[in-house]
């Protein structure tokens, strides 16, 4: 198991910890990675764009001059596409571009992102993120005693002061992994998984700085 320091907010060592393998040790299959980075760019992708086709733009019935005699080129309407207020040759309609990858591709693929900042030394533990006040300089301090500053901050829980400390900063996105204990109905305990990390901003940003409870819940849902 790779072994990483753990950081406090000062940037000072203050232990470390061992990360499993099955998560942040595996062999990086770039293919993957790049399926799912691309998979989130077009699941975003609202696909509302729409331009009019030569049948659809009003007008354009007569014909604008009679077939012989005038020396132009025949023309059939004033809203074929070469005409300036014309159709447009293959107008694009609203779609959907979204598409699926396998649950397990999309699996290997996050072990294969979280383990390539591992092997580049972009992987940062701190025992805990924590703010008495909503504070972007604060924040900011933070992030640069961790010599972070483009870095996803991925939390163990929703931390209002945390999340808004970080919002105006341009280079900086939060994130949670959060492991809930519950009851099912056979009495069987279950885990609830409330999880905002993804491929896409783990490769994103330059650095990943995760608390400690944090990468115990990630390695629980991704191991």
């Amino acid at each position: 198991m790779a072994r990483v320091a753990v950081y406090n907010m000062e940037g000072k060592e203050v232990g470390t910890i061992e990360l499993n393998d099955a998560v942040f040790g595996v062999n990086v299959n770039e293919h993957l990675v790049h399926m799912a980075v691309v998979q989130h760019l077009a699941n975003r992708r609202q696909g509302t764009q729409k331009a009019k086709t030569r049948g659809e733009v009003s007008g354009g019935g007569r014909k604008p001059w009679k077939q012989k005699g005038t020396g132009h080129a025949r023309q059939g309407s004033t809203r074929s596409p070469q005409w300036t207020g014309g159709g447009v040759v293959f107008a694009p309609t609203p779609r959907d571009y979204s598409f699926k990858i396998n649950k397990k591709e999309k699996r290997a693929a996050m072990r294969s992102a979280l383990t390539s900042k591992v092997q580049n030394n972009k992987l940062i533990v701190v025992d805990e993120i924590r703010m008495d006040e909503i504070k972007t300089q604060a924040f900011r301090k933070m992030l640069e005693n961790l010599n972070a500053e483009k870095a996803l901050v991925v939390m163990d829980s929703i931390d209002e002061k945390v999340v808004l400390s970080a919002r105006n900063l341009p280079r900086v996105q939060t994130s949670h992994v959060i492991v809930e204990k519950s009851q099912g109905e056979d009495g069987q305990s279950e885990n609830i998984i409330k999880s905002t990390i993804n491929v896409y901003d783990i490769m994103k940003y330059e650095s990943v700085v995760v608390t400690k409870n944090a990468v115990a819940n990630i390695e629980e849902v991704y191991a």
